[in-house]
């Protein structure tokens, strides 16, 4: 074993064990982040074509089984679904395989498989590689017809210390209306908040991929915790204190609309271009931040974050499905 290869598996072991931590010790964000960072660097290295790797085809395939135990065990960190699909103690069992991976020969414990290195691209940036088919043209789908595997396990973030007086928003997130949804393979929704400007105003978090498909809906039924108390993105409003006295509420309220939105971006990963691509987007604007559920329209792709040039994706009554709460002390 070279000084490189022997460098490697320490550092990925210490990565392993510091997941593992984590995660027995409830900081689950902390657990998916290192089990996310470790599934990627496993990834590479499996799919790796130099010449110079001291792994041999074998151990690199075991090596992506590990990694997606490791999106399975981060995914399931993040499910709405009270049991657990892989378990903390399922993925221990993993650790000294990683650890004598030049010598494993043993049949692997968990019957999964590598999976391919996503490539995500920036809204937009598909429509530069090659054209995709729009919304109403069929596609051949290759999803599972009742469920989607555990793939890409998301960057939810939790909810915000509470400060009196200020208030916090969840989005549950219900489901999406598609006319090819069973077509589409690990899809998720990518949530940000931005200015008129397109600039980010609190950090953008991906869903983990759909629970489920039922007709011709997406269902994923996660929380979206809103990364900053309502009452301060007003304050986005670069109103000076005479101006901002000028204004009603309601006027305020109108200036607010024209400022920020809450985004909400549809990926799914098309396995023939081999990269996770923008399919639609729906926005929610200031002024519909309210208790209850709320249906939002979808949108022809490319994200159009300034809203100056919006083409429904359908005439269909399909819409994205989400529901808030408000938490005020």
């Amino acid at each position: 074993m070279s000084e490189v290869t022997r460098s490697l598996l320490q550092r990925w072991g210490a990565s392993f064990r510091r997941g593992a931590d984590f995660d027995s010790w409830g900081q689950l964000v902390e657990a998916i982040d290192e089990y996310q960072i470790l599934a990627r660097h496993l990834q590479k290295e499996a799919q790796a074509q130099h010449n110079n790797s001291e792994f041999t085809e074998e151990q690199k395939k075991t090596i992506g089984k590990i990694a997606t135990c490791l999106e399975l065990r981060s995914a399931a960190l993040q499910s709405t679904q009270s049991q657990e699909e892989f378990k903390l103690e399922d993925l221990k069992k993993l650790e000294p395989i990683l650890k004598n991976i030049l010598t494993y020969n043993k049949e692997f414990p968990f019957d999964v498989q590598p999976v391919p290195l996503r490539r995500i691209l920036a809204p937009g940036e598909e429509e530069n590689l090659e054209f995709e088919e729009d919304e109403e043209e069929g596609g051949a789908g290759a999803g599972s017809p009742d469920a989607f595997p555990a793939r890409v396990p998301g960057t939810l973030l939790p909810r915000l210390p509470s400060e009196p007086g200020m208030t916090l928003l969840t989005i549950r997130i219900e489901k999406i209306g598609l006319k090819d949804a069973g077509q589409c393979i690990d899809p998720y929704i990518t949530v940000s908040v931005k200015d008129l400007n397109g600039i980010d105003l609190t950090p953008v978090q991906d869903t983990p991929v759909a629970s489920r498909k039922e007709d011709t809906y997406v269902h994923f039924n996660v929380d979206i915790e809103l990364q900053k108390h309502v009452e301060k993105l007003t304050k986005a409003l670069r109103l000076d204190p005479g101006a901002r006295a000028a204004h009603t509420f309601l006027n305020i309220v109108k200036l607010l609309v024209t400022c920020a939105a809450i985004f909400f971006e549809f990926k799914h990963y098309k396995p023939k271009k081999r990269f996770t691509s923008t399919k639609c987007f729906a926005f929610m604007e200031m002024d519909e931040i309210k208790p209850g559920p709320i249906v939002i329209e979808l949108y022809k792709k490319p994200t159009d974050f300034k809203r100056k040039k919006l083409q429904l994706l359908t005439k269909k009554p399909l819409y994205l499905h989400l529901h808030q709460t408000l938490h005020k002390e």
